[in-house]
């Protein structure tokens, strides 16, 4: 049995995420804790109150990588360990920090940065295309000006990006070459396309002030679906990551294909693991999200070895 740890990513936070891990595991609650002196933003404030902001990438991002951590943290004493781990965009940082590239402080204090510079680029649209084949979504997005792929999540599922012209244009003739459905999503910003660029460039500099360390797990780079075994690849992808498309159905199989036959998805909600499903329908797939979870899912993979 080989194990993968998926980490979701914007989109999947909820208020009160991560609550049980910090009120039961002392290690977690230092991670959402620390978030404050990394970065002045109250963590406890922002996941555990009412408010508008965790669904401000500002602040969603900093949110989801904290709670990923915390998870983590409990998840470890435990004997359930990955053999590789991937991370669905923003989660790519929560798998960095689990494959031993980046430690818990450098992943608060650079996904801070990261919220900030893609929350300053104002503007664009994002829109879902289902039903319609990889190769026909990227030729003819390819041939309108403002307009990407942004995320290839699993069969049938696809997210554009781009300016908001660009992507009205897109669904209108993605609907014309058989797409059953083109979704306008709700969203902050024109996320991985390229008028990200700037907060990519921006966060490079940013890395140059991280150390990344030596690779203890494995991951897989969302960039290009490859498996990430040379910390001098890191900061290249990280940067490309912002502007590009997140390969994470190409990730998935690419797992299959080096012989992961279980997932285990960490983390609020279940989107990882639907994507998953319809990737490949043989393969295991489990869940944690909240701290009961860990005992119930150790358990299960335990009998299935």
């Amino acid at each position: 049995m080989k194990i993968a740890f998926l980490f979701p990513g914007q989109g999947a936070q909820k208020q009160n995420m991560g609550k049980s891990f910090y009120e039961n595991d002392a290690d977690s609650r230092a991670v959402f804790d620390s978030v404050k002196t990394v970065t002045g933003i109250d963590a406890c404030d922002l996941i555990f109150k009412e408010n508008d902001e965790l669904n401000n990438t500002r602040f969603t991002q900093i949110a989801m990588v904290a709670t990923g951590i915390a998870m983590l943290k409990a998840i470890e004493k435990t004997g359930l360990k990955a053999d590789i781990c991937a991370g669905l965009s923003l989660g790519e940082y929560e798998a960095l920090y689990l494959s031993g590239a980046i430690n818990e402080t450098d992943a608060i204090a650079i996904v801070n940065k990261r919220g900030r510079y893609m929350s300053e680029i104002k503007g664009g649209a994002m829109s879902a295309v289902l039903s319609l084949s990889n190769e026909t979504i990227k030729a003819i997005v390819d041939d309108i000006e403002g307009c990407w792929v942004a995320n290839y999540n699993c069969p049938g599922q696809t997210v554009i990006s781009g300016t908001v012209e660009a992507v009205a244009l897109a669904g209108e003739k993605l609907k014309e070459a058989g797409a059953k459905r083109v979704l306008p999503l709700k969203v902050s910003g024109a996320f991985h396309s390229g008028l990200m660029k700037e907060a990519g460039d921006k966060l490079g500099k940013a890395l140059d002030d991280i150390e990344i360390k030596d690779i203890r797990i494995p991951y897989v780079a969302n960039i290009n679906a490859e498996i990430v075994t040379d910390k001098n690849d890191i900061r290249k992808n990280l940067i490309e990551q912002v502007s590009g498309s997140v390969h994470l159905e190409q990730s998935i199989r690419k797992m299959i294909e080096w012989g992961v036959d279980t997932f285990v998805e960490i983390g609020p909600g279940k989107t990882m693991a639907g994507f998953v499903k319809k990737i490949d329908a043989d393969v295991k797939i489990f869940n944690i999200e909240e701290y009961e979870d860990i005992e119930k899912v150790c358990s299960q993979i335990l009998e299935a070895k």
